[in-house]
């Protein structure tokens, strides 16, 4: 018997695949069409940029360890976009004004639900456990803050100034029973001297929280610094 010749099983059609990249390329367009740049966090985005061309490891515009691994959780909860396209003016022109107090870690500006927080470090400006304002150390932070106030880019805002410690107890020697009486007297001393400079009170409110707000573990004398702060913030149109 002669052998059958074994036949080749024939090759898939590859049809398919014209299909399937017309598919791709179709989705990939509709998304391109979808995307608008314009409605990007533009406070966000500020910091970003700010925070990645700022080369100077002294300074920037958050100095807290571990923000970066945080960065996830920042993503998941990023303020509404009408918030963004509001603050992102004020962002820029924040970060312009105060370069020279972020990179000597006076002050550190960030963004968080509450809007636009520029962090006054609270041992360049008061003694341990007093409210009192060095105000030779901070004259000229403070008048940068009177004139940034008056900028076209905050005109018509609020703000709210809120004082914050560490959990370490008031020292003995302090008048304030505690730290709450202290973290209050603190914002009121900061607000009484900018409107020495000019501001208008009747657009700021205060509030003192203590250690209950703190941004880093009092576990450490480094997180403790960064825990005794005043927050100036530029409130949203939902925290008034």
């Amino acid at each position: 018997m002669a052998k059958r010749e074994k036949k080749e099983p024939a090759k898939p059609s590859t049809a398919w695949m014209g299909t399937y990249g017309d598919m791709i390329t179709l989705m990939l367009c509709f998304f391109v069409m979808l995307y608008d740049p314009s409605e990007s966090d533009a406070v966000q985005m500020a910091a970003l940029q700010a925070s990645l061309s700022n080369n100077n490891p002294g300074g920037g515009i958050s100095v807290s360890p571990g923000s970066l691994a945080n960065l996830g959780n920042v993503v998941s909860s990023l303020p509404s976009i009408e918030k963004g396209r509001a603050l992102g003016p004020a962002m820029k022109k924040a970060i312009s004004s105060f370069a020279p107090e972020v990179k000597s870690n006076k002050i550190t500006i960030t963004s968080d639900e509450r809007g636009l927080v520029i962090s006054l470090a609270s041992d360049a400006f008061f003694e341990e456990g007093s409210a009192e304002l060095n105000i030779e150390e901070a004259r000229g932070t403070l008048l940068n803050l009177a004139k940034f106030f008056a900028s076209p880019e905050v005109a018509g805002r609020r703000w709210r100034i809120e004082g914050h410690t560490d959990n370490r107890p008031v020292p003995a020697s302090s008048i304030y029973p505690s730290n709450w009486e202290l973290s209050v007297a603190r914002a009121a001393n900061v607000l009484h001297y900018l409107a020495d400079f000019g501001v208008d009170e009747q657009q700021f409110s205060i509030a003192g929280y203590a250690d209950t707000r703190p941004k880093l573990s009092n576990d450490t004398a480094e997180g403790r610094a960064y825990n005794r702060r005043v927050d100036v913030i530029v409130l949203d149109d939902g925290h008034f």
